[in-house]
Order: C-alpha cells, then sequence, then structure tokens
C-alpha cells in the first residue's frame, strides 16, 4: 500500500513525519531503525524546505515473496517544479512484520495534537538517543580504562626495563667483583706460594737462582738479579739499565717505558735502551738497614696490570728479606763453623792407643756449634777421651761446648774417674746455665790397666768392637742429661780391653733419622764396624774413620752436627 503526503510547510513537514513514524512501528521496523529512519527523513525535509517549492512524500511497502518486505520512502518535488538539482530522494528499512496497518497514520492539524504526535513519534529517537549516550558514557568509561591501563602497561613497561637493567648492571658488577676476587686470590696465593719457596733457602744464590724460574714467563720476559757486593758496585756497572741505577741510587721502584706506568709509588723513566720494546720494573731489594740490590723485570707484554706491578713489588720485598736473611745465617753459620773447628782438640799420641776423629758440620739450617770432642793425659798417665753434644745451636752453643770443655779439663787436672767428671760437669751447667742442656760419653784409658772406665750423661751409648770382630754396644744405664734440675750422681762402668779392641764415640748426627729413630743407625754403625779387619783398625785408622762415614750418611740429610771418635787399642 503506498501513502503521500504534500510538504510546503514545517506543519507539513510535521505531520508527514508522525506518519512515517506510526506506519514504520505499525509494520514491525525496530527503535533503532526507526530512529535512523526518522532522523534521515528529518534532515532531508528540512533541506526541502529550505529550497522552498512543494514537495511529496511517498511511503510503500513491498517486497518478493518469501522475503522480508522493504518500507521505502521517496521524497520528490511536486509536479511542475521539478528542476535539475530536485531530484528525488529514498531511504529504505526492512520490515519484519508486515501487513499492520491502520489509520493512525492519519495526524490532526490541532497544534496541541500535533505537537503530542510529534514527541510520540521522536519517542524512539529518545530512546535511541538515551541508549546512545549510555553507550557513548559506557564508550568514555572504557576508553579511560583503556587509557589507565596503557599508562600502566608502558609504566610497568618502564619499571621491567629499569629493572632489567638494574639486574645487567648488578649482573656486571657482581661478574667484574667475581673476576677481581679471583685475580686477588690467584696473586695471594702466588705471592705465598713464592714466598714459601723464597724463605725455605738459607741460600742466597739459591734464592737469587729460583726468582726467574718463579716468575717467568707468566709475569716476566725476563729477570735480572742485582746484587751489591760492595759500595762500589751500586753505581759503577754499565751492564744494568739506567733505571736500575736509579732505583739503586734512591732506593724507589722505578717504571722504564715510553708511556707513562701510572703505577702507585713508581717513578716513571724512559725506555731503556737495552730493551726499548718492553716495559721495565727497577725494584730496590731493601733489608732492614740498606738496600742490598735491584731485581728487574721486563713486562711480558706491552705492560703489566697495576695490581700485578704492585704484588711484583711486594715479591721483591720479601726477597730481599729472604735474600739478606740467607746472608746473615750464612754469615754466622762460618762463625760458628770457624769457632767450632777452631776449639776441636788436636789428638794427642798415645803409646798402645790410635785416635781417629771425625767432624762434619750440618749442610742444612743453623745447627752448627753443638756437638764437640776431645782427648787430654791426666797426671797418673790415664786418657780422658769425650764426645758430646750441647742442645741449641749457632754461636751461643759453640761458646758454651767451649766452657764445658775447659770445665772438663780443668776438673780432670786432679783426677777423677769418668762418672765423677760427669757429675761436676752436671752441676756447672747447672749453675751456670739453668736453661741449656747437654750429653756426653766419657772413656778413661790407662797403659797400666787392661780395663775401660766408661760413663754416660744422656748420650747414645759407646760402641765396642772385640779382636774377633764381634760388636757390643755398651748400653748400660746412664745417667740424665746434663744440667736438668735434679741432683744426680753418674755411675762408672768397666768393660775389659784386650788388644785389638776398638770403641767408637760418636753423636746423634751419625745414627739418628727423623724417619726411624736412633736405634736403626746404632745397629748400622755396629754393622759397619765390625766389617773392618784388624789391619785397618791397626794401621789405617783414620782411612777407616772416613770409610765409616760413607755408609752411614749416605741416606741422611746432614741436618745436625757429626761427630765421631775411634779409639784403638794396638795388638802386640
Amino acid at each position: 500500500m503506498t501513502h503521500s503526503w504534500q510538504v510546503r510547510t514545517v506543519t507539513d513537514a510535521a505531520r508527514a513525519r508522525i506518519a512515517v513514524a506510526r506506519l514504520a512501528t505499525s509494520h514491525g521496523v525496530p527503535a533503532v531503525e526507526r530512529a535512523r529512519l526518522a532522523a534521515a527523513l528529518s534532515d532531508r525535509l528540512r533541506r526541502c524546505l529550505t529550497k522552498g517549492g512543494g514537495w511529496v512524500l511517498t511511503v510503500d511497502v513491498h517486497g518478493p515473496p518469501g522475503e522480508v518486505p522493504t518500507l521505502r520512502a521517496v521524497v520528490t518535488p511536486s509536479p511542475g517544479e521539478a528542476a535539475a538539482d530536485r531530484g528525488p530522494w529514498t531511504v529504505s528499512v526492512a520490515c519484519p512484520e508486515p501487513g499492520r496497518e491502520d489509520d493512525t497514520t492519519e495526524v490532526t492539524g490541532d497544534p496541541a495534537d500535533l505537537s503530542e504526535a510529534l514527541l510520540g513519534a521522536d519517542e524512539d529517537t529518545s530512546v535511541v538517543l538515551d541508549r546512545l549516550a549510555e553507550q557513548e558514557r559506557l564508550v568514555a568509561f572504557h576508553r579511560e580504562e583503556l587509557h589507565q591501563t596503557n599508562q600502566g602497561v608502558l609504566a610497568l613497561h618502564a619499571e621491567l626495563d629499569a629493572a632489567g637493567r638494574a639486574q645487567e648492571e648488578a649482573f656486571a658488577a657482581e661478574r667484574l667483583a667475581r673476576t677481581e676476587a679471583e685475580d686477588a686470590r690467584r696473586r695471594l696465593t702466588f705471592l705465598a706460594d713464592t714466598s714459601a719457596v723464597l724463605n725455605a733457602s738459607l741460600n742466597h744464590d739459591e734464592i737469587v737462582r729460583r726468582l726467574p724460574e718463579l716468575l717467568i714467563p707468566r709475569y716476566a720476559h725476563h729477570v735480572d738479579v742485582w746484587l751489591f757486593d760492595s759500595e762500589d758496585d751500586r753505581y759503577g756497572s754499565t751492564s744494568h739499565p739506567r733505571a736500575a741505577v736509579r732505583a739503586a741510587r734512591t732506593g724507589r721502584p722505578q717504571y722504564a717505558a715510553g708511556h707513562p706506568g701510572g703505577l702507585p709509588g713508581v717513578e716513571d723513566q724512559p725506555a731503556s735502551a737495552l730493551d726499548p720494546d718492553r716495559p721495565m720494573l727497577c725494584v730496590p731489594l731493601l733489608t732492614r738497614r740498606t738496600p742490598l740490590g735491584v731485581l728487574t723485570l721486563s713486562a711480558p707484554g706491552d705492560r703489566w696490570d697495576p695490581d700485578d706491578a704492585v704484588m711484583l713489588m711486594e715479591l721483591a720485598r720479601r726477597a730481599g728479606i729472604a735474600i739478606d736473611n740467607a746472608r746473615r745465617f750464612e754469615h754466622n753459620r762460618d762463625i760458628a763453623e770457624t769457632l767450632q773447628r777452631a776449639l776441636l782438640t788436636d789428638l794427642p799420641t798415645t803409646p798402645g792407643l790410635g785416635l781417629a776423629a771425625r767432624y762434619l758440620p750440618a749442610t742444612h739450617g743453623l745447627n752448627i756449634g753443638g756437638d764437640w770432642y776431645d782427648a787430654f793425659r791426666q797426671r797418673d798417665g790415664g786418657l780422658i777421651t769425650v764426645i758430646g753434644d750441647v742442645t741449641g745451636h749457632g754461636l751461643h752453643a759453640a761458646v758454651m761446648m767451649s766452657q764445658l770443655r775447659t770445665a772438663l779439663r780443668a776438673y780432670a787436672v786432679d783426677g777423677g774417674s769418668p762418672g765423677e767428671l760427669l757429675t761436676r760437669l752436671h752441676g756447672f751447667l747447672n749453675h751456670l746455665q739453668p736453661d741449656l742442656f747437654a750429653t756426653a760419653v766419657i772413656a778413661r784409658f790407662h797403659p797400666d790397666e787392661d780395663t775401660l772406665t766408661w760413663a754416660a750423661a744422656g748420650h747414645p751409648p759407646p760402641v765396642l768392637r772385640l779382636p774377633d770382630g764381634r760388636v757390643r754396644v755398651l748400653d748400660a744405664k746412664p745417667g740424665a742429661m746434663l744440667g736438668i734440675p735434679l741432683r744426680q750422681q753418674i755411675a762408672d762402668h768397666t768393660e775389659r780391653l784386650t788388644p785389638g779392641s776398638t770403641l767408637a764415640l760418636y753423636t746423634d748426627g751419625l745414627v739418628e733419622r727423623r724417619a726411624e729413630g736412633i736405634d736403626p743407625g746404632i745397629e748400622r754403625l755396629a754393622s759397619v764396624l765390625g766389617s773392618f779387619g784388624p789391619e785397618d783398625l791397626d794401621t789405617r785408622l783414620d782411612d777407616t774413620a772416613d770409610r765409616m762415614l760413607r755408609p752411614l750418611l749416605s741416606n741422611s740429610e746432614r741436618d745436625d752436627d757429626v761427630c765421631l771418635l775411634l779409639c784403638h787399642v794396638h795388638g802386640p
């Protein structure tokens, strides 16, 4: 069915709009579509009224069978007023419920009724507008929420980025700290191990020899140790770099290279003409008194790490102390050995009795000055032989040994048996040096007697070889060490002597070994003494003493003095 309306005024347009709205409602057009239809139609009619003239609004509902019909509104100019710029205008909406038409399409012209009808026609538009407003509020809310979410996401990304950078920086700092700690541990370990090696030796030549072995090639390409043998040598040598000569003169470390070293406490010098392509570090070897030399190192590469250079200077300081200690030890050792040998007795010549003695100083440590031997005659013609060991080493032990030797000779002038002499020595030592102790064995021979009288005070027992080759250890109970804080009366022991007998007196350095004690060493001594024939002992006693020492000391580190005194009774 088709409906038409003439539109010339605003009232005509309102009536037509109301009618179209009612018609769309009666055909079941949804509210949103009705609102769109009303809005589009109102806009078109307003334009038409603006242009003026008459207009015809035609509305019909049609559609093929089986399909949803369509409500179509067409606005055309009134007949006779058509113009080129006034073409038809069309708008269409779907009608889900066609066929429900009534007379509601007619609208009265009364203004009050028209106004009320117009409000009714705009009700769908109001509903739609309310819905649109609500949707706009929801959209605005969701837009704001999305904006805040985006801001939060951006802030979170910024925080995560900052946290990631902070974590990377922390990891880098941790790696750097771990690397520095490992380097410091490596340097400290090297310094400790090297110091232990340097201080293990008391031979300054060995220390100087070991320094290049310890430093090359890790910390130095070349190592030169310049020791001052005299004051004139400190400045006169032309074979040393100029920086080394300056270090010798000033006592301060010098760095010679084509670039500044930047090392704390080190003076920079031009590159050395001896090796211009490698930096040199010249460090004085300082001691408690005066510099004793200069340690010159050439770098293994382009330059040293500053921490490595500091470590090398500390190593040079420790090496200087080690060399100085070794020199002082060697000096004191030489003095002690010289004094020791000067105090040892020239053996007397006695009819019917052969004597041979050997003294060997220790080769390791300052263990010189404690061992001694002596042989001298008494007024009644007897011969006193003694061998002893003073506790302690060095000059003090050598001096105390000389005092004991002098005291024993003084006591023996008035006579006395070995036990009596040791008893008096015990009292002398206890009074003179309460904190010093000694061991000793005294054996007395007399040409008119066929017995040997002997006594021991804390000393290894004598070994006696009989003429038939059998060997006995004279292990009768000895007295305690000389000088201990107790009163004691040291007893004498006697042993029958026959021509061809040989008595061996010795100190513990000959028989004692750290790994096995003293008893196996005494057994070896007895075995070696028993291996010589009578002819060797009668005619070559000195040679026999040398030949005895070789097997007995072949496995010894010689960390103690060695004394051996052989007393051989000649045969008829």
